[in-house]
């Protein structure tokens, strides 16, 4: 048996724009995607038969036969007729239905680190077509950068490779909820006429103030559309951005649909006095985090 260990990152959207429900019931969106060092540890192991196993740490995996990182390991095997078998181990650290993207990045690894194991010799692009396949998210992960921006359901993605030299500071609090994604879609659906998004040149800003390297030019640019909606389902996430503000934390948004929530800080000695504080109320998970 052979056997490889791959991080799996986690993601933020430093910007989402939401446009128009497409005849395939998704959404259009503009998104600029950072990878950031909160990670999840995936073990593949080769099985002497053709059966794709999956085990985790956190049982909710354990239950869940929608896993994507089976789905991942399935379309590969198919795709390329692959006659053998994996045993995949996920130690599970990005906190579940968060908005940053774990499942996806869970799938992304695996083709990768199977396309590997398995000597299946498929290139990137390949391996961005199968992983568009399984989720919008996945082509990001897939393309193993920074930053990218992504379009159209998310799954196009282009990477800025100006901008690898970036590190930004993150203390990411996750309220102790779950939000449901297509609930807050229809949501968003149904308000749409209120305009919540910013205006386009936010997506602009948002690129120049990162190629600048300048963080603080963050604040007041980073949007994210569905920001308001999901707070005013889930009033937790208003109060998980309160307590980053009370900090003293500037630049404050929400990734994805949520419900995590995440401040940019200037320096680890400020990121870990904001997380030892409000991990003292034990109402949060809270985590420190890099681009990378």
């Amino acid at each position: 048996m052979s056997r490889i260990t791959v991080p799996s990152f986690a993601k933020l959207n430093l910007f989402l724009s939401v446009r128009r429900k497409r005849a395939d019931g998704f959404h259009a969106i503009r998104t600029l995607f950072e990878r950031i060092s909160l990670h999840d540890t995936i073990t593949l192991t080769t099985r002497r038969d053709n059966r794709i196993t999956v085990s985790s740490d956190n049982p909710a995996l354990n239950r869940d036969s929608n896993n994507l990182a089976l789905t991942a390991a399935l379309l590969l095997q198919k795709t390329y007729a692959v006659k053998q078998g994996a045993a995949i181990r996920i130690e599970k650290r990005i906190p579940l239905g968060s908005g940053m993207g774990g499942g996806s990045s869970n799938a992304a690894a695996t083709l990768l680190g199977l396309n590997r194991l398995w000597k299946v010799k498929a290139s990137r692009a390949a391996l961005v077509k199968l992983g568009a396949r399984i989720g919008s998210d996945v082509p990001f992960f897939v393309h193993e950068c920074t930053y990218a921006w992504g379009t159209g359901r998310g799954e196009r993605v282009r990477p800025l490779q100006e901008l690898a030299g970036v590190k930004l500071r993150h203390v990411i609090v996750m309220p102790g909820i779950a939000v449901s994604t297509p609930r807050v879609y229809a949501a968003w659906d149904r308000r749409r006429s209120l305009r919540l998004t910013r205006p386009g040149s936010g997506a602009k800003l948002t690129y120049l103030a990162l190629k600048k390297n300048h963080p603080a030019l963050l604040s007041g640019v980073i949007s994210n559309s569905l920001e308001p909606v999901t707070e005013s389902m889930y009033p937790q996430v208003s109060r998980a951005k309160a307590a980053l503000s009370a900090q003293g934390v500037k630049t404050i948004m929400m990734s994805g649909s949520g419900p995590a929530v995440f401040g940019i800080v200037n320096s680890r000695k400020e990121a870990d006095q904001v997380r030892s504080h409000l991990g003292k109320s034990r109402l949060y998970g809270v985590f420190c985090a890099t681009s990378i």
